[in-house]
């Protein structure tokens, strides 16, 4: 299972499965979040808090522990022989280059890489296709440990098995490469975030840089945030009026369910059950028990972030 000493170690570098959001060809995870992940030690504090089980998120856990059933189906599908490579390999040239490789094929200067994809993936194994993210992760991995081959073992599902073969591409190797020294040397090593997204590692990034304000201090921004701040109120103003039309189809529905608790229709199920759940009455608390509510009373400090039009 993945410990505070393995991502401590992953922080050394950039490993196989960083190549995907660093050339953007990831879609659930952005440059971001790498760089965060690199430079950041919330990580392994939230690791050190939990059982090991729950160090990884849920989907990573079942594909680490179904790599040994992946390893073992490709070996009875192929008749090639692997073994486990039970350490970090570090590029020859360029020291950040990690890779961890799941099983060598015995035989031939080949690797494998085992994969857990979920059902909604189906249809990127279709054919010759290949998830592009699989496929720089490949190559990025066929670079640092000196491979020619690189086979995918994917679990789809839970139902379906499939194998992929991906050649050796020194021309897409040397794109990675480039893309790689660039985030590393100018971005990690030097502490500037690439460029600034939507995930909640950049606003955790932000928000923890600049926790603090200085009262009454007034910037001018630069005036090309004027077209981006238009943009920002008018999505704002579409997703209060999207809201109100979601509000209105819920109201509308829950007015003819009436008492029911359950909808049906030949497509779809609606759900309004009643929940019971226990919360805390501040207000009874403070008046009725002031020294225990001074007690458990938490000041939280966080900026607020508000566009006026002028």
């Amino acid at each position: 299972m993945r410990s505070i000493e393995f991502h401590k170690e992953r922080q050394k570098g950039i490993g196989g499965s960083d190549v995907g959001a660093i050339m953007g060809v990831n879609r659930h995870k952005s440059i971001f979040e790498i760089f965060a992940e690199k430079i950041s030690d919330d990580i392994l504090k939230e690791i050190s808090l939990k059982p090991s089980y729950k160090n990884i998120a849920e989907s990573a856990y079942w594909g680490e522990t179904l790599k040994e059933v992946n390893a073992k189906e490709y070996t009875v599908r192929t008749g090639k022989k692997v073994r486990k490579e039970n350490k970090i390999l570090i590029d020859s040239e360029y020291n950040f280059m990690r890779a961890n490789i799941d099983r060598k094929v015995i035989g031939e200067n080949s690797i494998l890489m085992c994969k857990t994809s979920s059902v909604f993936s189906a249809k990127e194994y279709e054919g010759e296709e290949i998830p592009a993210n699989f496929i720089l992760q490949c190559q990025h991995n066929m670079r640092v440990s000196g491979a020619d081959k690189c086979y995918i073992a994917s679990l789809i599902g839970g139902q379906r098995f499939v194998i992929k073969e991906i050649e050796r591409d020194d021309e897409l190797i040397n794109m990675i490469i480039e893309k790689e020294k660039d985030f590393w040397y100018n971005h990690v090593l030097k502490r500037i975030p690439p460029l600034i997204d939507g995930s909640l590692s950049a606003a955790k990034y932000i928000d923890g840089k600049y926790k603090n304000s200085e009262k009454g201090l007034e910037v001018t921004l630069h005036e090309d945030y004027t077209n981006m701040l238009t943009e920002y109120t008018k999505i704002k103003d579409s997703i209060q009026n999207l809201d109100q039309q979601l509000k209105q189809i819920e109201n509308n529905i829950k007015n003819e369910m009436k008492s029911a608790e359950i909808g049906i229709l030949e497509k779809y199920r609606v759900d309004w059950k009643r929940i019971s759940s226990n919360r805390i009455d501040a207000k009874t608390l403070k008046n009725n028990y002031p020294e225990v509510y001074k007690n458990v009373i938490k000041e939280i400090i966080s900026r607020r972030f508000e566009v006026k039009e002028i």
